[in-house]
């Protein structure tokens, strides 16, 4: 890992009215890792992802992202969802966000949109650059396709996948835009065993590949068998970091999710 993270966070705080969602949050993710984000519902989890794609103005705290291999470090305070995305900072939703009356690859292709260089004025008189870059997009989005495993129903509407496939197709989609920080708010949500199973193997995959990856998760065996290191907020606050090994024992922990006291 390099010793500067590709991102970090530092006292990140959010208030809605007199609620405070975040208090003082401090988080980072170097190159190459895989980081998981843990807590009770609640705890406030989706509303740091909010503030870190835009969605979201933080009260206070900075959001700093420096791409790998040297990239100048730039904040994303301030920046619109769309601008987040082109520094290379992609994510899915906790609720499926798909394009249900388009087809599997379109769906793709639209996550491609922050990287074409065709204008209104290409798209209309499709001169030869235009159709290069259309046939470029559409063989990459294939690509995707294969990897996550949805190449060979790329022509069915996305309403017609099974809801692991469309959670997968979801992640095609962000992959579209080339991130080097992949954000996943609870991928595993609602699937089944086999499907959770074929999550787990997408995600090395995708880790394997160069991206970082942070991401949000109820699935306590998904989360200890993938992340090389794992934060826990209850509360809006940060309670715990460490590694798998160090957050299965960690008091503080146990006591966020059963609410209960334990023997340190």
């Amino acid at each position: 890992m390099m010793d500067t993270p590709i991102l970090k966070i530092s006292g990140l705080t959010m208030d809605f009215g007199g609620i405070r969602a975040l208090n003082r949050l401090d988080l980072d993710v170097h190159a190459g890792e895989i980081v998981a984000l843990i807590g009770p519902n609640g705890a406030g989890k989706t509303t740091f992802f909010n503030c870190l794609t835009g969605i979201y103005a933080p009260t206070a705290g900075e959001i700093i992202l420096t791409p790998p291999q040297g990239g100048k470090s730039i904040s994303l305070k301030g920046l619109k969802p769309n601008q987040v995305t082109e520094k290379g900072l992609a994510r899915t939703f906790q609720n499926i966000r798909l394009f249900s009356q388009m087809t599997v690859l379109e769906n793709v292709m639209i996550g491609r949109h922050c990287r074409t260089r065709a204008f209104i004025l290409g798209a209309i008189f499709r001169n030869a650059a235009t159709r290069r870059e259309e046939r470029e997009i559409v063989e990459m989005s294939y690509a995707i396709l294969e990897k996550v495993g949805l190449a060979g129903v790329a022509n069915e509407f996305a309403k017609n996948l099974s809801y692991g496939a469309q959670r997968r197709l979801e992640i095609a989609r962000a992959l579209a835009t080339e991130p080097f920080l992949l954000l996943l708010d609870e991928p595993a949500a609602g699937m089944n065993p086999q499907e959770t199973q074929e999550l787990d193997r997408l995600i090395r995959e995708i880790s394997d590949d160069g991206l970082s990856i942070l991401l949000i998760e109820h699935d306590m065996k998904l989360v200890m068998s993938l992340s090389d290191r794992i934060f826990v907020m209850d509360y809006g606050k940060k309670i715990a970091q460490g590694v798998p090994s160090e957050i299965r024992s960690n008091p503080a922990v146990i006591k966020a999710y059963l609410g209960e006291e334990v023997d340190a």
